[in-house]
């Protein structure tokens, strides 16, 4: 494995950024990925550690000790089919997963982890820059037919299983490029959206169609839910052409904030504030781009919405920019013998924070403040931790300035108009009801209706989203053919 004594030898080499002054200028990626020296330094911390948690830790089960060693030998080409061999969209997970599997690696226990994700990227940019990653068309049609709605990485991951099985598929999203939450949810500056369009052409080239600005069903009456669709079809259209309909849209239904004020001018979802940029980044034009410019900007939600927001109100030259988390600072360093190898509660500062904003833990919002109809301020209250819940600190209201109020609480289910109108039961938190059973998975109680990624198991990464496309194909050609040889 790698080299013996690596780990001894070779401390982490951490992610290198362009400087914050040069990257607040412009909405590319600014990360620096690690050149092929660098990647190998980093591959051979790798130990042979008996049993590799990082692979359980990793929701696609990625196989990341076979990797490091491959990337260690020089031999990238069958580092990046191993890497493939579990996970369709490298690119994407090398760059916006939060890594689980670098908190599971063992040397985490008591030293920096492997730089597992640092890795994984530098593997799949050689593949690309090589021409390695090539389309990979089914040999033998089946003569099926598959639906699958929405494109963001459960969607895709989900189409392009199917498609080298062999079936044809059809993927609708209401937006007018493809990419789902990939697309118009994260920031440029964290992926830039070439790196989807690659892919896309290489499933169109292994027989995938995409059909954008098509609405599925309706929306919901009054919903602030990103929607470019130009026309819509129903459920019963689409059971009626296909002979199999996967649901693999993202939670998209915001976690509102039913305060006094709520109603003001400037209060905004974080979703109805990002997109807008991303938009405008792929040379789209904009009558009423929601913007930061000059404001008093505060985000509320601790998160990766959250951090996004600030990112993007730093970019448009924000006065200020403050964000709230209700909930306690979290340590800065974990209690590695109690947690590992699971994911840790503990401070996360993100590259966005780095670059200016006043982070501020234990608050509430109590009221917004207005006047004439638009937003002026916030009414807050210190919360403290007693027996175990959150309790407002009696005497601890203040009022800040605010111009703009973005809420970033996290999503709290799919839009329910899409199962509602396929007919699917729900679970308690909104999701499509299905299991993840080897026979019969991802079945929601719609015969020939399946469910993946966000819509089945809610608000969630982007790695769960591949995992949860990848083993909804594989039930998806089971149902269709009786038996099914694409992976788990």
């Amino acid at each position: 494995m790698s080299k013996i004594t690596g780990f001894l030898d070779q401390p982490r080499i951490k992610d290198k950024y362009a400087p914050v002054d040069a990257r607040l200028k412009h909405y590319q990626e600014f990360m620096l990925p690690l050149d092929t020296v660098g990647a190998q330094k980093q591959a051979t911390r790798c130990m042979d550690c008996g049993i590799p948690f990082c692979n359980n830790g990793c929701p696609v089960n990625n196989i990341i000790p076979d990797f490091n060693n491959l990337v260690f030998e020089d031999d990238w080409l069958a580092a990046i089919e191993t890497l493939h061999s579990t996970n369709n969209f490298p690119e994407f997970t090398g760059r916006i997963c939060p890594a689980p599997c670098e908190a599971a690696c063992t040397l985490n226990i008591n030293d920096d982890p492997v730089g597992i994700k640092s890795i994984e990227l530098a593997i799949i940019e050689r593949a690309w820059q090589e021409g390695w990653v090539r389309p990979q068309p089914a040999a033998h049609k089946t003569g099926k037919r598959v639906a699958v709605v929405g494109s963001g990485p459960a969607g895709l991951a989900t189409a392009q299983q199917l498609a080298r099985a062999g079936h044809d598929v059809t993927v609708f999203e209401k937006n007018d490029r493809v990419g789902g939450l990939l697309r118009y949810g994260i920031p440029d500056f964290k992926m830039e959206k070439t790196h989807i369009d690659r892919r896309v052409a290489q499933m169109e080239a292994e027989g995938v169609t995409f059909r954008t600005g098509v609405l599925v069903g309706a929306m919901p009456e009054g919903s602030r839910v990103t929607n470019l669709s130009k026309r819509a079809v129903s459920p019963e259209e689409l059971r009626a052409e296909f002979d199999a309909v996967v649901l693999s849209g993202g939670a998209e239904q915001p976690r509102d904030l039913p305060v006094p004020g709520r109603e003001l001018d400037g209060v905004h979802f974080a979703m109805e504030f990002l997109p807008g940029q991303n938009r405008v980044n792929a040379g789209d034009k904009l009558k009423k781009q929601l913007r930061a410019d000059g404001k008093h900007v505060v985000v509320i939600g601790g998160g990766d919405t959250g951090s996004d927001c600030v990112g993007t109100s730093n970019r448009h030259g924000a006065v200020s920019v403050t964000q709230y988390e209700v909930m306690p600072q979290p340590p800065e360093q974990e209690n590695k013998p109690l947690v590992w190898p699971y994911w840790p509660m503990k401070l996360r500062t993100s590259t966005s924070h780095e670059e200016g904003a006043v982070r501020e833990f234990a608050i509430a919002t109590k009221e917004f403040i207005g006047k004439g109809g638009k937003l002026t301020g916030v009414k807050t209250v210190r919360m403290e931790m007693v027996e175990g819940r959150l309790q407002e600190v009696a005497g601890s209201e203040e009022t800040h300035p605010a111009d703009l109020v973005l809420l970033a609480m996290g999503f709290v289910s799919p839009l329910g108009s899409v199962l509602d109108a396929f007919g699917v039961s729900k679970d308690a938190r909104g999701n499509a009801q299905a299991g993840t059973d080897e026979r019969g998975g991802y079945a929601t109680d719609v015969p020939g209706v399946f469910a993946a990624g966000d819509m089945r198991r809610g608000q969630s990464l982007v790695v769960w989203a591949i995992r949860e496309g990848r083993q909804a194909a594989r039930a998806v050609d089971e149902f269709l053919m009786g038996t099914s040889v694409l992976p788990r």
